[in-house]
């Protein structure tokens, strides 16, 4: 910032976010509705082809209002009101207790006993072959749900009972208007979307130490475009209060600084290299011990 004080121009809401996020709740509203008599087969084909990137796409819509980039930090209330409902169309309750770890991984990264992005060790235990390794992708949406129970529970807030609450009733409503193939459209792409899917690649390229001594890495290819620049992830944890849609400026601006770092360019080959690579595993994160007073959400 000293270098380049007019980065703090781009520290302001993304308005636009209001509108991508209601045109996607929309997108997936017609998609239920269009399900609803189709053969199972196809039922399954389109949750994973469709369904599956627009609910990945959303829950980092959801990463994108939790730092408050839809009405900015002056409303955010707005946001959290905001995050509830872009999180119907995933068919489970997420943005509300996403918000309260999410700000922990930011203050205390790798924080052991506080940053549950941090796999267990039984995690980095059991799934140290390729196999195991390739099942812990698929199985990565039900260990990023149970992990925060193991590592760091906190106790149920208001707001996590008004997104549970309006999640169950929008779920009673979508059977109700459309019936199982609708609700099994909504689950499954959820599921699929944040386990063996290409854009899944970014849980594992953003803070896994392919090389020692470089714990968060930035992505510059296309599937950008689909989650909100989330692959420019140097950046974000260097200015997270701006919105992605701002972070490919702040590496232009900043280019000396980002350039000459690691990076990748596939999504895909990350994941292949995961599992492939006999030397990487769950284990394979920076893990430190806090010092000092830790103030959590």
């Amino acid at each position: 910032l000293a270098k380049h004080p007019e980065i703090k121009a781009l520290m302001k809401p993304d308005y636009n976010l209001i509108w991508v996020v209601v045109l996607m709740v929309l997108a997936q509203l017609t998609a239920f509705y269009l399900v609803k008599d189709l053969h199972w087969k196809w039922v399954v084909f389109w949750a994973y082809v469709f369904g599956s990137c627009i609910s990945h796409s959303m829950t980092l819509a959801i990463h994108e209002i939790s730092h408050n980039s839809a009405f900015g930090n002056c409303k955010a209330m707005w946001n959290r009101w905001f995050g509830i409902f872009a999180n119907l169309p995933l068919g489970l309750p997420y943005s509300i207790s996403f918000k309260r770890y999410h700000m922990d991984h930011h203050r205390y990264l790798g924080g052991d006993g506080i940053d549950v992005d941090i796999p267990t060790n039984f995690e980095g235990w059991f799934f140290c072959t390729r196999f195991r390794k390739f099942i812990w992708i698929v199985l990565q949406p039900f260990f990023y749900a149970i992990r925060p129970l193991c590592i760091n529970p906190k106790p149920i807030g208001r707001l996590e009972i008004i997104n549970l609450s309006a999640q169950l009733a929008f779920d009673v409503v979508i059977y109700y208007l459309w019936g199982v193939k609708s609700i099994f459209y909504m689950l499954a792409g959820s599921v699929l979307g944040l386990g063996l899917h290409p854009i899944s690649g970014h849980f594992i390229a953003e803070h896994y130490m392919f090389l020692k001594g470089h714990e968060t890495y930035s992505y510059y290819g296309p599937l950008n475009l689909l989650t909100f620049n989330v692959g420019y992830h140097n950046e974000h944890h260097d200015f997270p209060n701006i919105p992605g849609k701002s972070l490919p400026l702040v590496k232009k601006i900043a280019a000396e600084y980002y350039d000459n770092l690691p990076q990748y360019n596939s999504w895909i080959k990350v994941l292949y290299d995961f599992v492939m690579d006999d030397t990487i595993s769950p284990y394979s994160r920076m893990k430190r011990q806090l010092k000092g007073e830790v103030k959590q959400d």
